[in-house]
């Protein structure tokens, strides 16, 4: 069941990675737009976050 799982996570990621290239080329209808928007949005929340953890984790070590 975790794998099916995970490969859903896999194809939805590379789904959203693909309408990244395809909006960024100019010629994506607007739902692939959209779903850019909703990939880049996460990246950068994942992003963020582990940037939070990595300075808490640091100021915790003294």
């Amino acid at each position: 069941m975790g794998v099916l799982i995970l490969a859903v996570v896999v194809l939805l990621l590379i789904g959203g990675c693909v309408c990244v290239y395809w909006a960024a080329r100019g010629d994506a209808p607007r739902w692939a737009r959209g779903v850019a928007k909703v990939t880049l949005l996460g990246s950068e929340i994942t992003r963020s976050a582990s940037r939070g953890s990595r300075s808490q984790q640091s100021s915790g070590d003294d």
